[in-house]
Formats: structure tokens, sequence, C-alpha cells
């Protein structure tokens, strides 16, 4: 099983202690690249850590957490191969990664409740791409 990449700030950090209790319950390896408290932080430097840890093939896929997504959503989206998606029911999920092959979820800690956000995790990690004309769009992302 690959190690799936986890990132928050201080308001998702609630919600990714969820998750990980959820990822541990079910048998998967995550790799924390923090924040590690609730104290006030900055959202990028967590967001970027886990993009580069994607990146660089450390962790196939990776999951993150901020205040309403956007954030650290704009921050993992900031490096060459990462396609971010704001998730927040299971169904944008699932098409997140059918036609989007997103390789990092993002969620809104405190717009998601614990039930939706780990349906969201479960859908995300076991759906597969659909390819065909989604790569077309997918190769139309500019990487630069």
């Amino acid at each position: 099983m690959k190690t799936i990449g986890l990132a928050s700030d201080h308001a998702g950090y609630p919600l990714k202690e969820q998750v990980k209790e959820w990822l541990t319950a079910r048998g998967y390896e995550y790799k924390d690249f923090g924040t590690y408290s609730t104290d006030s932080c900055d959202y990028p430097q967590f967001g970027h850590a886990l993009a580069s840890a994607v990146e660089n093939g450390e962790c196939p896929t990776g999951i993150a957490i901020c205040g309403t997504g956007n954030g650290i959503n704009m921050s993992v989206n900031h490096h060459k191969g990462i396609r971010g998606a704001l998730c927040w029911q299971p169904e944008i999920a699932a098409l997140a990664r059918q036609h989007n092959d997103a390789n990092i979820m993002v969620m809104p800690g405190r717009f998601i409740d614990a039930e939706t956000a780990a349906k969201c995790v479960e859908t995300f990690l076991n759906t597969e791409f659909e390819g065909g004309r989604h790569q077309r769009r997918i190769d139309a992302i500019p990487f630069e």
C-alpha cells in the first residue's frame, strides 16, 4: 500500500486528525506534513510540503485541509503535475478522480462534517481516472 500525504493548517487540523484515524483503521499508511496543532499558522508551507512529496513521488496522492479549502488548494496547485481538487461531497471526489485525475484532494475543514469527509476520502482513494476524452483535457493544463 502506498503512503498518503496529509497536510493542514490550524483550521484543518481537527479534521486531519480524524482523517488519520480513519486511514489507520483501514490499514492505510500516511505521512503528515503538518501542522501539528490548532495554533495559528500559514497554510502555504504545509500545502507546499505535501505537493512537493506528491510531485517527487514520495506520496502518490495526498489530502489537504484548511478552513475553506481554498487557500491550501491554491498552494498545492502551484506545483508542476499537481491537480488539487476541492471536495466537499463524495460525488465531487469521485468526479475529481474520474474526470480530472486529481492527485490531491482538498477539503474545507470548517464546512464539512467528519462523516462526509470520511466518505469523500474513501471515494477519492478508491476511484480510478477514466482517461479517454478526459486525458486530452488534462494534457491541455500547462505545467510550467
